[in-house]
């Protein structure tokens, strides 16, 4: 097993070992961030930062396996879902936003299904999800450290650095909402012949 695919499966097992921090609550602070909350955000930090790394590891070794294609956006999934559940569970996302992302994976994971029955057609990465993509990980990260509960920065009783990160939040949440609804029209647009016959 290369370099590249021994990342991939670590990304993978940073996913429950995040799930059992979440069970821990830690009643220690860091510039008013739970300290549970801080190990839960470096280990996403860590899998995001590993998921860039497998794929250049890859390309410029020429190590590019059918293990690693299947594995590699499986757990990317995996990871950022995992995320999300954690943040509406902990009140910071409302559970529409994760089930816009689940539902654009089911349907862009299908389409891959059939266009590799279909002779390997691989439908290209739009611009509307590249955005996503990126637009996710910021949006995660910083929903992990922000003080005050996403949904809330229009409160008025916010002020400062608080509200700030919080109107950031809410806006990389929105534009990666949007980002993943486009991103899957994309597909469904692209790939429309494939479901023809």
């Amino acid at each position: 097993m290369n370099l590249a695919n021994k990342l991939t499966i670590f990304r993978i097992i940073l996913v429950p070992i995040m799930v059992i921090v979440s069970f821990f609550e830690i009643n220690k602070y860091f510039l008013g961030v739970p300290i549970t909350f801080l190990i839960m955000d470096l280990i996403f930090i860590i899998a995001s930062i590993t998921d860039k790394l497998d794929g250049y590891i890859a390309r410029s070794r020429n190590q590019v396996t059918t293990f690693g294609k299947f594995l590699d956006p499986l757990a990317d999934k995996i990871l950022v879902l995992t995320a999300m559940i954690l943040l509406v569970e902990m009140g910071r996302l409302p559970a529409w936003i994760p089930v816009i992302v689940l539902t654009r994976e089911f349907v862009v994971s299908g389409y891959r299904l059939i266009a590799v029955e279909k002779g390997g057609k691989v439908i290209a990465a739009s611009m509307w999800g590249k955005l996503k993509t990126v637009t996710q990980m910021i949006a995660i990260i910083l929903a992990f450290v922000d003080v005050n509960a996403f949904g809330e920065c229009f409160s008025g009783a916010l002020s400062g650095f608080p509200f700030t990160l919080n109107l950031v939040v809410t806006a990389m949440m929105i534009i990666q909402t949007i980002a993943t609804i486009f991103s899957g029209y994309d597909y469904l647009k692209d790939g429309k012949n494939l479901l023809k016959d």
